[in-house]
């Protein structure tokens, strides 16, 4: 595999002076329609939409810190010190909840401000990232070293343990999958892989006896058999489902979904805003969204391939998995393939906090690019073939 990491990359690229080219417009032009897509259905068409009005606002500032961040030289982001930074704000946001957090929904995951609400567990995702990406870059030759698994974990399950305790499965869901790719990313046995599976299996045994709650206990139950109480926990699962399937083809039209607009479907905003998208634009509406998110995960693999180092290609892979295990999930949940965890779906639903880290953690990304192909060849190629 390392060798064909090499052969993927032409002598002569594009990319080879990137300081020329710091923006991915392919990448930008395709989040642009889901963000629109998001605004045109959390838009009631009744009147002034304050959340309409507010997304526009996160957009326009997510746009702008993406362009601020692509001229921005991330190379001190390898220092040691700076991560282990980055995770002791981590580890101190998560512990301050639990004085000054907002209790929303029986979850303390918010810090109010009154004009402004901050979920640290987004930005947060971004910060694994780069510490797991900054731990595996010069340690995936020993990664046979279960010692490296356990190391790599331990950071993983203290903010994993944190955001759980707030409660928030859906972002903790996240923190594991976020370890676990960039670990299989990094070349783990198939032995220490059914070792995870294993710890994973009694971890969530142990969750079920003494970490869920009951309504988390619920929604796993929902999933199973979704349609036992549909007029208790399993409501929004099944009215969801409902709103998806009466897209149909074409959909009923913008501002005409009634599952949403008559209030059936509720968080058509947020949690439930695919289902709400998918009964107002039918079949080929979802198609297309489906055809953007691949666009915007292609082009971010298409930027990790060029990484000037194991660091920029670790982290452009946790990206990756980042974007691709928010949209399968909150997908899932939508059509009551997977329970309902809260997760948003990327750039379409409404939030601040998602909104900026998505755009923010993109900008790193074209950070890093304007700098990948200066000495990208041999400095590669000495850190995966161990030269």
């Amino acid at each position: 595999m390392k060798e064909l990491l090499i052969k993927l990359i032409p002598e002569n690229s594009l990319f080879r002076d990137t300081k020329k080219i710091t923006i991915d417009w392919i990448l930008l032009v395709a989040i642009i329609p889901i963000c629109c897509a998001g605004l045109f259905t959390m838009n009631s068409f009744l009147g002034e939409s304050i959340s309409f009005q507010r997304q526009i606002i996160w957009i326009s500032v997510g746009t702008l810190l993406f362009f601020v961040f692509s001229f921005i030289d991330f190379r001190f982001l390898k220092r040691t010190s700076v991560v282990v930074s980055l995770f002791a704000l981590a580890c101190t946001l998560l512990l301050s909840l639990f004085m000054a957090g907002k209790m929303v929904k029986g979850s303390q995951s918010w810090f109010d401000f009154g004009f402004f609400s901050f979920q640290p567990s987004d930005p947060i995702k971004i910060v694994i990232i780069l510490i797991l990406a900054k731990y595996f870059s010069r340690r995936h030759m020993e990664i046979a070293n279960v010692r490296h698994i356990l190391v790599s974990g331990f950071y993983a399950f203290v903010i994993f343990v944190l955001i759980l305790l707030e409660p928030d499965f859906g972002s903790a869901m996240i923190i594991f999958l976020l370890w676990l790719g960039m670990v299989l990313v990094s070349g783990i046995s198939k032995k220490h892989l059914l070792l995870v599976g294993l710890v994973g299996i009694i971890s969530f045994g142990a969750l079920w006896g003494y970490g869920f709650k009951d309504y988390q206990k619920n929604r796993i139950k929902n999933f199973l058999s979704p349609l036992n109480d549909i007029r208790g926990s399993g409501y929004n699962a099944y009215q969801s489902t409902i709103a998806v399937g009466s897209g149909q083809a074409w959909g009923k039209g913008v501002g005409y979904g009634t599952q949403s607009r008559l209030k059936f479907l509720p968080e058509y905003q947020t949690d439930f805003i695919f289902a709400a998208f998918a009964e107002e634009w039918g079949f080929m509406g979802v198609l297309l969204i489906f055809g953007l998110y691949s666009v915007v995960i292609w082009r971010i693999l298409v930027n990790t391939l060029y990484g000037a180092s194991n660091f920029e290609i670790l982290f452009g892979a946790g990206l990756a998995i980042y974007f691709m295990a928010h949209f399968f999930i909150n997908v899932g949940m939508n059509i009551g393939l997977l329970p309902v965890t809260g997760l948003v779906m990327p750039f379409m639903s409404y939030g601040g906090s998602h909104i900026l880290t998505e755009f923010s953690a993109l900008g790193i990304l074209m950070g890093m690019r304007r700098y990948s192909r200066v000495a990208h060849k041999d400095l590669m190629k000495n850190e995966f073939l161990g030269v």
